[in-house]
């Protein structure tokens, strides 16, 4: 008997386990992900899928990779051993992408065909704990990689960090993120922050840690994943377009509000 496990089931979005392999719907942008896969496969980077083709009903099939993730990712980022193991990770993996030039023509989730890593580099574009695969408070895997695309680095990092700082009330923290406590948040930015070694790559000015443009940069990715996932919306793609009309892009804007406006939990005002 074939091991089969349902990972998703969604209308749209139905994803299996099939033995040893993950099995995904295709996307318009796959082949660009999939040359993003190879080229981490070819250069060694143990921390990402492989690619192993297009089963006989057009998924594609992606390795499987043991561990947790999904909705038990929260508690490992709440230990700050894990949150600084994630930081780790996305540096990891910014380094090796970072002469990586992307020639599918297949464009990506968050820009157009035309769009270039020659400003920056292909970010995961989803970095979240949830995304992560762990062994303990180690980050072994990153996996759904459909939002990846070209951007500055401290994309990746400022999307990481609304989640894991996090940029979110108390009651959610306490009843959604496993915290047993209100976060320090601003702790919590820093050890992220110096862990991924934001002063070496292009943090706010360029060198240290500018906890004030910092916030900044947050507020900024959570605007343009907003106006990302409403303009996916509008053409139709799924799951934004349900996001829509649930409400969901709504409460996202509530948040960004939010975060404006308890800017000085995470910086000096």
């Amino acid at each position: 008997m074939v091991d089969l496990e349902m990972l998703q089931d969604k209308p749209h979005r139905n994803v299996v386990r099939i033995g040893d392999t993950v099995r995904r719907p295709l996307q318009p942008w796959s082949a660009s992900v999939h040359e993003l896969l190879l080229h981490l496969e070819k250069i060694g980077f143990p921390y990402a899928p492989r690619v192993l083709g297009v089963d006989e009903e057009g998924r594609e099939v992606l390795t499987y990779v043991e561990g947790e993730s999904g909705a038990d990712g929260w508690a490992k980022v709440v230990d700050e051993r894990g949150l600084a193991a994630m930081a780790r990770l996305l540096r990891d993996y910014h380094d090796a992408v970072r002469d990586f030039r992307p020639v599918a023509a297949a464009g990506w989730a968050g820009g157009a065909a035309s769009d270039s890593a020659s400003d920056g580099l292909v970010c995961h574009g989803d970095f979240g704990p949830w995304n992560l695969v762990w062994h303990g408070l180690e980050p072994v895997s990153i996996i759904d990689w459909d939002y990846a695309w070209p951007a500055r680095p401290m994309h990746d990092v400022a999307y990481a960090l609304e989640y894991v700082a996090p940029f979110r009330d108390d009651a959610t923290c306490l009843q959604w993120l496993a915290y047993p406590s209100p976060p320090d948040r601003r702790r919590r930015a820093e050890v992220f922050a110096e862990a991924y070694g934001l002063s070496g790559l292009d943090g706010p000015g360029g060198s240290g840690l500018d906890g004030s443009a910092l916030v900044d940069e947050v507020i900024g990715q959570q605007e343009a994943v907003w106006e990302r996932a409403r303009r996916l919306a509008a053409q139709g793609m799924q799951p934004q377009a349900e996001w829509q009309e649930s409400g969901f892009l709504d409460r996202t804007a509530e948040r960004i509000r939010w975060s404006r406006d308890n800017r000085d939990l995470f910086a000096p005002v």
